[in-house]
């Protein structure tokens, strides 16, 4: 920061006094240090990469794939989802954690876009029968961008929904007993 008290010039003004050239001048390198200042705080704070914020103490980078995680969790926390994906690739999962014992896909049936300081997410849905589809939509888009949000910090523009069947009760136990 530059000293603000003036010295008179020798000659030209009284002991005691300011110069309007001074002051001007003083005035002129105070501006410069305070938007130096303001430009190097603005650095601190910037977004350079996908989903990452820098700071002055370092970088956080949220990649793609945490994104689709926390939306796949979120969406299967809401009642009314019986699961995630379209018929190939629920198939392929269901085949995959019967063989490798691994537990649910998070990332089946969901796709996101993920910029700088914004998320969009795809969803892709087999709801239970008899649940309202407008109701469970909305129901996941609250869920899907709470979570995005609180998680990553990022701003969740739009979930698209998108439900390809309804998932029927197993009645399977029933219709064996009428048949025989």
């Amino acid at each position: 920061m530059t000293d603000t008290t003036a010295t008179p010039q020798s000659g030209s003004t009284p002991a005691g006094s300011f110069s309007t050239k001074d002051l001007a001048h003083d005035a002129k390198d105070t501006a410069k240090d305070l938007a130096k200042d303001a430009k190097d705080t603005a650095k601190d704070l910037t977004t350079s990469d996908k989903g990452s914020v820098e700071t002055s103490h370092g970088r956080t980078v949220i990649a793609d794939t945490v994104v689709l995680k926390i939306a796949g969790i979120a969406t299967r926390e809401v009642s009314g989802v019986a699961d995630l994906g379209r018929g190939a690739a629920r198939a392929v999962g269901a085949i995959r954690e019967r063989i490798s014992g691994v537990g649910v896909d998070n990332t089946q049936g969901v796709s996101v876009e993920v910029g700088e300081k914004q998320a969009a997410v795809d969803v892709d849905i087999v709801a239970e029968y008899g649940v309202a589809i407008s109701d469970l939509a909305e129901a996941i888009r609250t869920n899907v961008i709470s979570a995005v949000e609180r998680m990553t910090g990022l701003q969740v523009t739009e979930v698209n929904i998108t439900v390809h069947d309804v998932a029927l009760d197993d009645d399977a136990d029933e219709t064996s007993e009428r048949v025989q």
